[in-house]
């Protein structure tokens, strides 16, 4: 993507992803240092986020007296209050310390989770759902907030992608603990032992987490005087063509309102709204699915569910290596779009053959998550430096409602219709999503 429509004024943004000349001999500690404790606390987030995916066919359900789509409110309702701290999230991020917001959220979520294990009726178990998501929900902003405080935009792509690995990876650590936990204690010390992990990290994240350059001890000058001068410089392209948005505004509500006010920006939103509808109706009623069509325990169903998050995480490297090297950003969202849409449908389709349909499950995670670091890549281009963490957590906010959606109607069909109805609500919603993917700016190739 080269630029923004900004509305109604046909000016565009264009921003140079050629790296500075020298660039490739410039240290790059901030690779080695800043990736992997923003991947370890987004690791965890959503391990305490989707543990419930197992729990319920693992003997929550039936303790709880919960059908398929109560799960499904239960699983969803966390992203009603996950809208509530993303635009003070990201506002944080750019003007304050993102490190800081993380450590308190890493409690608060880690308290929750241990809580959930002591849930006695399903309405504890929705406040309790309801809590996790306003603890995590400023999460994603500041961290992809501090992602672009270290890395320039030729880099971006690259280290969004490496940050959204958090998705496989806590999927290959959650599916197969979560099965030895339930099989070896019960449900409950599912959440106690998980909310615990989290408690552990965040020692960790506190001792080696850096908002800026500025702020570290270990950068050497080198790598810091040519990050500054990158990110500077990107910055200023965007201003001098005119993308800073409401460059006069004091005040985030001015900010807000310029961005809503332009229709590519809610293309964005529904598009990630519509995608996270299959992101998370797939994650929670994996393991069940999986067990209708294995038959078998959670011990198996664990195993199984590690494969296709190993499918997800080869997706996100490789996708997000090929839209970097050729900068076609649209294309690389919509192809996976529509090829998650169609793995999953075909999972339905040939569901009497279990191998072939495990192995199209398997290449809907593969694509499961594929096009987000690529997505992500765009609202930083489109607005100005200052105001970018206010667009993502807009974005993501709006847009995570998909994931309430997208599991409580698939739960509703599943228990009102059939699984394969709820499965292909989802591929519609994928479909859907690609579509209108396909319609944004030429410049956002």
């Amino acid at each position: 993507m080269k630029g923004l429509d900004q509305a109604g004024a046909g000016t565009s943004v264009a921003i140079d992803a050629t790296p500075l000349t020298g660039a490739a001999s410039i240290p790059a500690q901030r690779w080695w240092r800043i990736i992997p404790p923003i991947l370890m606390v987004c690791i965890v987030s959503y391990m305490d986020r989707v543990n419930i995916a197992f729990a319920m066919p693992g003997g929550m359900g039936d303790a709880l007296g919960i059908g398929a789509s109560m799960a499904g409110l239960a699983g969803g309702i966390f992203f009603v209050g996950y809208l509530f701290l993303q635009i003070p999230g990201g506002k944080l991020a750019v003007r304050g310390s993102g490190r800081n917001f993380i450590a308190w959220s890493m409690l608060a979520w880690a308290v929750i989770s241990v809580l959930t294990g002591l849930v006695r009726n399903e309405t504890e178990l929705l406040i309790l759902r309801f809590a996790l998501g306003v603890a995590e929900g400023g999460m994603l902003p500041v961290v992809l907030t501090m992602v672009g405080n270290w890395f320039p935009d030729h880099e971006r792509g690259r280290a969004n992608a490496l940050v959204i690995l958090f998705v496989p990876i806590a999927g290959v650590i959650t599916a197969p603990l979560s099965g030895l936990v339930i099989a070896a204690l019960d449900w409950r010390w599912l959440f106690i032992v998980e909310g615990l992990i989290s408690l552990a990290c965040l020692g960790v994240w506190w001792k080696l987490a850096c908002d800026r350059p500025e702020q570290a001890r270990w950068i050497s000058a080198e790598e810091k005087a040519y990050l500054l001068a990158r990110l500077r410089e990107e910055e200023q392209q965007a201003a001098a063509a005119g993308a800073s948005v409401g460059q006069g505004a004091a005040d985030t509500r001015a900010v807000l309102a310029h961005i809503l006010s332009q229709d590519v920006i809610w293309r964005l939103i529904a598009v990630n709204f519509l995608y996270q509808m299959g992101i998370y109706g797939y994650t929670l009623w994996l393991p069940t699915i999986l067990r209708g069509l294995t038959g078998g325990g959670m011990g198996q169903v664990g195993m199984l569910a590690v494969l296709p998050y190993l499918g997800t995480m080869a997706g996100i490297l490789a996708i997000s290596s090929l839209s970097d090297r050729t900068g076609r950003r649209k294309d690389f969202v919509v192809w996976p779009l529509l090829g998650f849409a169609a793995c999953l449908a075909g999972s339905v389709w040939w569901h009497d053959n279990t191998w072939l349909s495990y192995g199209l499950l398997v290449g809907s995670g593969f694509f499961l998550q594929s096009a987000a670091g690529v997505f992500w890549t765009l609202p930083p281009r489109l607005l100005a430096a200052e105001h970018a963490g206010v667009a993502r957590g807009v974005i993501n906010a709006l847009g995570n409602l998909g994931g309430f959606c997208g599991p409580y109607a698939a739960g509703v069909l599943i228990e009102r219709v059939s699984a394969g109805a709820g499965v292909y609500l989802l591929v519609a919603a994928l479909v859907m999503a690609g579509a209108l993917a396909a319609t944004l700016p030429r410049r956002c190739r």
